[in-house]
């Protein structure tokens, strides 16, 4: 271990305890004793860990926000696109490290609780909801923005008002707010995709992507791409804080490791090889997309790859990549959706938030109030506020959680050194502080009125817990 990595882990591990404000801590045996009893057969190799990754990651973020981290750095987006994937793979790994530790329900809010105790975990958990639940209101904004582009293209208009919120200058977005409240309800009542189903759907993300790249390349114009990064490293890096949504989803991959056959070498090859799959294909569709029309033309267009193909006169093919996306895209809102269910109910059952949050319908067995709850906050967020409002405070929930984890892996390290680890994060302290600084860099990018949000949020989130959360834990 390098003496300075030593040191960065051995300080944050006395600042939290010297401090005093990690609060009581979970016991790692407990966790173990819970994944022993739920063990899943290891059937996944590293090609299908792979593929979980791509499938998880590739959503709605490629489609949506090309457009608005071009407006943030130009034709620059292409590298804004590889310093995200950088920074999320390093995250990755960690995680990857954390989950084979800790195979269980909770993701990083269960493993800040074993690592960093309660009060860090609460935190972590209040971050996660931004994630996901400010991820499905993004994820339903561009759906609807590409709903509208097939729409308007086939001849059916909607009014404008109704396509945006306040915020935006309309009045409500209602196609955004409908299938959030739709995919809710499928939830609720206990529908679940097939595996055969989310094959189909991320070979149609896929085909769609690369059928974007090969028409628009067609028009590849190198004029197009000077001045190259006209607002220089600060636009690169804003863009990058804003597209790292678009990364979403690698932690799929790191939940599967319970399933690996072998987690040491598939585990790496999964997350490693889902995150260059889709790094390598969003830096060409960024590269595609400004090099056929100059990025400010797009910049402000919430569907802005098929905008591209409809102005670089493709308009068929722009309709059947809106069509793809329009199809695809559901399944991820349901992903994550049902992953905030998730981080919901390890609260509840700790005793964090209202037992009553987690009731099960008596017929549909399924967690029918947080679902419900959450599809109807998704859908007025979705329908009030702009994308890039929304995936940027999605994007400071999310970046949180990222450094707790790397925090959690190096203390963990230090702490118990022995430890038997199906997987081992590759240089863990050169990995771990690349994911803390580069996390906490891109946060910084998010901008202020973002960074102010994000902390009324957790002030509420604090208030709640010191009022009424922590009384309610069933830790000693």
């Amino acid at each position: 271990m390098a003496p300075n990595a030593g040191i960065l882990a051995a300080g944050i591990q006395a600042g939290v305890a010297v401090m005093g404000i990690g609060g009581p801590r979970k016991s790692l045996e407990d966790i173990r004793r819970i994944a022993a009893a739920r063990h899943l057969e290891r059937t996944l190799g590293p090609w299908q860990l792979a593929g979980i990754g791509i499938g998880a990651i590739i959503g709605m973020g490629i489609y949506t926000l090309t457009g608005v981290g071009a407006g943030n750095a130009g034709p620059a987006v292409i590298l804004s696109f590889a310093v995200a994937g950088l920074v999320c793979a390093a995250a990755s790994l960690a995680y990857a490290e954390m989950a084979c530790l800790m195979p269980v329900a909770g993701s990083a809010y269960t493993y800040s609780y074993v690592v960093l105790g309660q009060l860090i975990a609460w935190v972590v958990g209040w971050s996660l909801f931004l994630e996901y639940a400010l991820a499905c209101s993004a994820v339903a904004v561009g759906w609807s923005a590409y709903f509208a582009g097939l729409m308007q293209s086939i001849g059916w208009t909607i009014d404008p008002q109704w396509l945006k919120g306040p915020g935006n200058g309309g009045t409500f977005n209602v196609p955004a707010a409908a299938v959030s409240i739709a995919v809710a309800v499928l939830l609720t009542l206990g529908t679940k995709e097939s595996a055969r189903l989310n094959t189909v759907l991320v070979g149609v993300k896929l085909v769609a992507l690369c059928t974007f790249v090969v028409f628009a390349l067609r028009g590849f114009d190198a004029g197009n791409l000077e001045p190259f990064a006209p607002f220089g490293t600060t636009g690169v890096l804003t863009a990058a804080a804003l597209v790292f949504f678009a990364f979403f989803g690698f932690d799929a991959v790191s939940t599967a490791a319970e399933e690996a056959r072998d987690p040491g070498r598939d585990m790496k090859f999964g997350i490693v090889g889902s995150m260059l799959v889709c790094t390598l294909l969003y830096m060409v569709v960024a590269l595609a997309a400004v090099a056929a029309l100059r990025w400010d033309l797009f910049a402000s267009n919430a569907e802005p790859l098929a905008h591209v193909l409809r102005s670089t006169g493709y308009t068929t093919v722009a309709n059947l990549v809106a069509t793809a996306a329009i199809c695809a895209t559901p399944s991820v809102l349901m992903s994550l959706m049902f992953g905030q269910t998730r981080v919901s109910f390890a609260m509840t059952r700790d005793g964090l938030l209202p037992r009553q949050l987690s009731a099960v319908h008596p017929r549909f067995h399924t967690p029918h109030v947080i679902t419900l709850l959450t599809g109807v906050g998704v859908a007025v967020v979705a329908g009030g506020f702009r994308l890039d409002e929304i995936a940027a405070l999605a994007n400071a929930g999310t970046l949180c959680a990222f450094v707790a984890v790397a925090v959690s892996m190096l203390v963990l390290r230090r702490r118990e050194p022995g430890l038997q680890r199906d997987f081992a994060c590759p240089a863990p302290w050169l990995v771990g502080p690349l994911a803390v600084i580069g996390c906490t860099g891109l946060f910084f990018y998010l901008g202020q009125t973002t960074i102010l949000f994000f902390l009324l949020w957790h002030a509420i989130g604090l208030a709640w817990y010191f009022a009424a959360g922590r009384r309610g834990s069933t830790a000693a």
